[in-house]
Formats: C-alpha cells, structure tokens, sequence
C-alpha cells in the first residue's frame, strides 16, 4: 500500500476518533448534567405528596353552616366534592379511555405514552403533545403551572411517580375528578354535571359523559356552551375510544354518536350564596383570626355557628313582615338575629331585606334608640341593688330638672309598683326608678350584660335615647336568660386549612354580669311583660320573657324575647331614620311567627324560680344616686293609701253595669285629676277620691293608618 494512502487513512482515523471522542464527552457531559438537573428537581419538589387529595387553589375560602351546608365559596374551587364509589363507573371509563388507557397498569408515567408524545415534539420542534398520565395532570393541577417546557414535565414524572407510590390508583382517580377544571368555571365532574346538564353525576346520560369528558384537553375551546358543534365532534372521539378499548357496545357506541347535543345550562353552584349578611358578618370576622398568607395559600373551612333551617324561616318572617306591613305602617326595612344564651352562638342573622342592592347589615350595623328595651337593664341594676319588685313609685306627669318624660299616648296609672310599670312600659317611673339609682351603676350593668355601644348618663338613658345595634341588644338580654351569665355573641365555630388543621376554634368563657337571683327576678319581671302587657302577641305556649320597644315618633320598633335556649331580636324601621306609623306589636307578633317554626323540636323548658320573696339574698349593687336641681309633678294622680302592695297584686276587677255603658274592668274609685306642684318626685299630695287601676293593657293593634306619638 502506498504510503500517502497509509496517511489519508491514519488521518481518518484520527478524525472519526476525535469525532469519536467528542461525541463521548458531549454526551457524558449531558448525562452530567441531566443528573445534575435531576437531583436538583428532585431536591425542590416535595416528597410528601399524599396531601394532594386535600389539595386546594390558592385564595380559596369556604363557609359552612353548622350542619356542614355550604353557605358561600369563594376562588376557583369545587362545590361538590365526592368519592369514588359515588362516580358512575361509566363515568370513570370515559375519563380512562380518552385520558390515560393504561391508568391501572402503569406506575405513575405511562413510558408509550412518552414515546408516542416526545417522537410528535420532535417533528413539530415544539411540545404540543403531553402524553400526560391522569397521575402527572393531578400532579400539575396541584404542584405545578401550566408552562410548556420540558423542566415542567420533569417535574411531572418525579411527582407522578411519588403519588403513585404513596397513594392506591381508586384514591388519585377521585381526587383528579373532584379537581379537573371541565370549562365554564366548574371544577370537578360534580359541578360540571349541574353547570352544563343541571344534573347530578348520577343522572347523566352516556352521550352527557362523553361531552363532559372531551371538553378535559382545551376547556374554553371544547365547552359545549361556547362551541357545541366542536363539543360535538369531541364527544363523537370520546365514544370511539370507549367503543374501542371494550367499555361499551358499537351499538351503544353509535346511539350515542347520533345523538344531538342539549345541554341545560345552569349557575355554578359556588356562586349560589345563603345567608347573605350573615356570610358577609363571618368575612369581616375571618381577618381576626386567620393571617393574609393564610388566607392566601387557599382551603380555608369556616365552620360557623348558623342553623340553616332556622335562617330561612327567620328571613321569611322579615320578608313577609315588611311586604305585609311596612307599606301602611310606613317602615322600610326589617332586621332578626336569634342567639343560644347558653353559649352566644348566632343561630340566625337577617340584616335586612335588600342586599343585592345595599350590604348595610341593620343587625350589626345600625345603631338605633332601643326605646323601651333599655328598660330591663334600669329595673336589673335596681333589683341587683336590693329593690323589690314591688316598690311603688307615683306614675303621674313629671318633670326632672327641665326633662320632661311622657308616657306612651300620656297615659299614666298613678301609684304602681315598678313590676307593673315594666309590664305597661311607664317612662315616667322608669325614670324616677333612674334618678334613684344612678347613671353609673346602670351603664355599668348593661355593659356587663353585653352592650358596647356608648351609653350616654342622661335621664333619657331610661328609655332608651342611646344608640345600640340589635346584636348587642339580643345579646345582652341573653344574659338574663342565662341567669346573669353573659356569653359574647359570635359565628365562627372553628377555622381549618385545607389539610384540616385547626386555624382556630372559639372558645369564650362566660362573665357574670349579674347575679343570679337578680337576673330570675328580672326574668319573672318579663315575663308578665308577655303574658299581660305589652308584649301579649309575643305568646307562643310556652314560658316566654321580652320587652317590646319604641322610639320617639315609631322610628324603632322593637322586641327582645327569649325562652331559656334561644333568645331573638327583632327590629322594624327606615334606613333614613323617618318616623313609621307602626307599634312594637309588629315586632312581638313577628317574634311569635319566627319561634313557634324554629321551637318545634325544642323541649318545653321553663325559667328558674326567682327567690321566694322576689328580693335578692345580698345585694350586689350600689347605688350612686342622682340629685336633681328640681324635680316635680305637673299633674298627680294617686293610689289610694288604703290598697296595700299586697292588694294591689290580688285585687280583681269587678263587673259593674251602667245604664248607659257595659264595662268588665271598672275601677272602685275614681281619681280627681289635681294640678298642684310637688318639690320632690315622692311627695303626697291630698286628693279626694284617690283610685287603684289594676287594668291590663291592651296589646298593640295593628289597625292601618294608626300612628303613635312619644315613645313606649
């Protein structure tokens, strides 16, 4: 051989070697590096991949009733979420067929599937083939974004492969289903079944599944209610590949091909809210207890104290009330809140009658004159303070230094014991019962008891002039049904992320605010209220206690009424503050309608007995009381001095006959009206033909066009 040929070959030689040699080094290289990037993948991703069946999207939030009912969801997330068994079998095929064929068999990558996915990118020098098994598009829903590159897919093999390990095949299928976006913003085969067929998953037919299942690929492009002839044709592939891999018959198959394609649009069930105010109370309440991040991460569960059953009855007795009643008595608007006593759970909350239109929420937002109510809270401090019920005080127009209370429609008794004047709602003793116990030791209790409202010291605070909202109010009158023990009014039961870890849990601690023989004497007090004042409409057949209540004019309409496990409050009235021409009695036959509904499965129970001599064993109050500069009577009227308090309390009316008129309740006597000056509120004047009144009053009529002045 020649030696020029010798060297041509040498020379190719060390080419190809060299050539050789590169190829080698690249290629280690890449191994390097492939194991480099691998090990780093690996390091990032986390190994504990089981939490993925409570997996939830960022800025998700759920609130529950106290039975679990879903009240309001907010973020992308499922409504419904179930279990596997729960799943149409051919439901699940579907998904397998088209998806992922060799679900059962492969270990968390399907590798021909990778083959088939990666020869397709090649060509095309771009991914636009997943290849992707049901375990790495669970992997990407929860761990992952949506970027195309082939970091991401590796990412997907090595979580694929963990979950695969640490969870059984039926485990990963269910999650999958309850989280797979299906278009239109349903999340999960539950809610895409009622979002495109307003149906249950069980319900579906098997051209309904096919649609639901070929829309998984492109959401937005394959949504049988934006592009059904392309839904359509999707459908038509999914049958084919069911037909195919043995799922079901060619004669099944081609029934359901020729099939048209009727859907039944529906809303998403998440944006279907219950209990308006009250969820819109529980989102500003959320923020004291659980963190922005927290908030952010997602999976949040706010299990709040609501009865749902108690709610919708609540917000019909508002609803009918005002559409009922409120055109002719002149009010616009409506508020209920019902409260356990026994713990402060918030049981029911009506806010109102229009929140589409305005979120202001009247429970917990509205601050208003009590009127009347406040009452309770003056005559407590005093029976607290050693007061019997039984004390009398001269109810006659007066006059305290230059405040002039009137009663409702000036109305007055003469000498009543302040069990009765409670009972006939008389401002005039309530205020004297004021001066003689002082501003400070009443404010003290009604805060004690649960009003945070600023309560002004003003002789008006007897009947009601500062303003509080009907949150605090029924709370506070929960006290006493409670026996003095006052539990913080709240919602939230507990708190709990996605994992179900507890975020926070309510734990409040009860705060005697008053003693309990204070508060069984206060009850007894009101319950006569119920039974023959006032607030007669509120009877219900069962041992009741309230206080009905009206401000200046009827702007406020109240009743606050309780039994020993549930205490509600009711208000009537207008946002703008513009008088009504309605009474409390609305209000007390509103409270009847909403507790004989929500009563029907609570035992009869009745109020613990007051001590027998109705006066408190110690007194655990102390008066500071009040010395005006003046103080008199306009006009006197006056019991006789022979009717002893223990008369007055059994007296009976005796039936008399006139020939002009026929009456069932007439006094003995009759009063001569005297227009002499007293200095001081208690002082006896003389008059002629004194009288004892014993008539119960009349419960408030509803009679249209009636219009009340003063407050009651």
């Amino acid at each position: 051989m020649p030696t020029s040929t010798i060297f041509k070959q040498l020379r190719r030689s060390r080419t190809f070697l060299s050539g050789l040699g590169v190829s080698f080094a690249l290629s280690f290289g890449l191994l390097v590096w492939l194991n480099h990037k691998w090990q780093k993948i690996d390091a990032e991703l986390p190994n504990n991949v089981a939490n993925v069946v409570s997996y939830a999207r960022p800025n998700t939030l759920t609130i529950k009733a106290e039975d679990g009912t879903i009240l309001a969801q907010f973020g992308d997330l499922a409504h419904e979420t179930l279990t596997l068994s729960a799943i149409p079998p051919q439901l699940q095929q579907a998904f397998i067929a088209i998806e992922d064929s060799r679900f059962y068999q492969h270990q968390g990558i399907d590798l021909q599937g990778i083959a088939r996915a990666s020869l397709v990118n090649l060509k095309s020098g771009k991914v636009v083939e997943g290849g992707s098994t049901i375990t790495q598009q669970l992997a990407r829903i929860a761990y992952l974004d949506q970027d195309r590159s082939w970091e991401r897919k590796l990412k997907e093999v090595v979580l694929a492969q963990r979950i695969n390990h640490q969870l059984p095949k039926e485990q990963i299928l269910a999650t999958y289903l309850n989280l797979v976006y299906l278009g239109s913003g349903a999340y999960g085969v539950a809610d895409a079944a009622h979002r495109y067929f307003g149906k249950s998953v069980e319900e579906l037919t098997l051209p309904e599944i096919a649609t639901l299942v070929g829309i998984t690929p492109a959401p937005s492009l394959y949504s049988p209610l934006e592009n059904p002839e392309l839904a359509k044709t999707r459908r038509d592939l999914v049958l084919t590949q069911m037909q195919e891999q043995g799922y079901i018959t060619e004669t099944e198959a081609q029934q359901a091909i020729t099939s048209p394609l009727i859907t039944q649009a529906q809303p998403l069930k998440r944006q279907q809210r219950q209990a308006n105010y009250f969820v819109e109370y529980i989102q500003q309440e959320i923020p004291k207890y659980v963190t922005q991040a927290q908030l952010e991460k997602g999976g949040i569960i706010v299990n709040t104290t609501l009865n749902p059953q108690w709610q919708t009855i609540a917000e019909k007795t508002v609803h009918d009330a005002v559409a009922k009643y409120g055109k002719w008595q002149k009010f616009s608007q409506g508020a209920l809140v019902a409260i356990d006593p026994r713990n402060g759970e918030i049981k029911t909350m009506v806010g109102g009658t229009d929140f589409e239109e305005n979120q202001f929420n009247r429970v917990t937002q509205a601050q208003r004159q009590p009127g009347s109510t406040f009452k309770t809270f003056v005559y407590a401090t005093a029976i607290a303070g050693g007061v019997s019920p039984y004390k009398t005080y001269l109810d006659s127009p007066f006059i305290v230094d230059d405040y002039e209370p009137k009663n409702y429609k000036n109305k007055y008794k003469g000498t009543v014991p302040i069990y009765q004047a409670l009972t006939s709602s008389l401002n005039v003793v309530a205020v004297k019962n004021l001066i003689d116990v002082g501003w400070n030791p009443i404010i003290d209790v009604a805060q004690k008891m649960g009003i945070k409202s600023e309560l002004k010291p003003t002789y008006s605070l007897a009947l009601g002039a500062s303003e509080v909202n009907l949150l605090e109010l029924t709370g506070a009158y929960g006290t006493l049904a409670n026996q003095g023990k006052h539990n913080t009014p709240h919602g939230i039961k507990t708190i709990v992320d996605a994992q179900e870890n507890i975020i926070y849990s309510a734990n409040f601690t009860s705060q005697t605010a008053l003693d309990e023989e204070s508060a069984n004497i206060t009850t007894w007090m009101l319950q006569k209220v119920v039974l023959s004042g006032t607030g007669i409409p509120a009877q219900i057949g069962r041992p009741v206690a309230g206080k009905t209540g009206t401000s200046d004019d009827s702007r406020d309409l109240w009743f606050i009424g309780y039994i020993p496990q549930l205490v509600t409050g009711i208000w009537l009235g207008n946002d703008d503050n513009k008088e009504t021409w309605g009474s409390s009695g609305t209000t007390a036959q509103m409270w009847r309608s909403f507790m004989l509904e929500a009563t029907k499965d609570l035992l009869v129970e009745n109020f613990p007995k007051p001590p027998g001599e109705l006066v408190v064993n110690e007194k655990t109050i102390e008066f500071e009381p009040i010395k005006p500069k003046k103080s008199y009577h306009t006009r006197v009227i006056q019991a006789s001095s022979r009717t002893s308090n223990r008369a007055y309390r059994s007296s009976r009316s005796r039936r008399s006959y006139s020939k002009r008129r026929r009456t069932y309740s007439t006094p003995r006597r009759v009063a001569r009206k005297s227009t002499s000056r007293t200095s001081t509120p208690n002082s006896t004047p003389q008059i002629s033909k004194p009288v004892t009144k014993t008539n119960t009053p009349p419960a408030p009529q509803l009679s249209k066009g009636s219009k009340s002045k003063g407050a009651e």
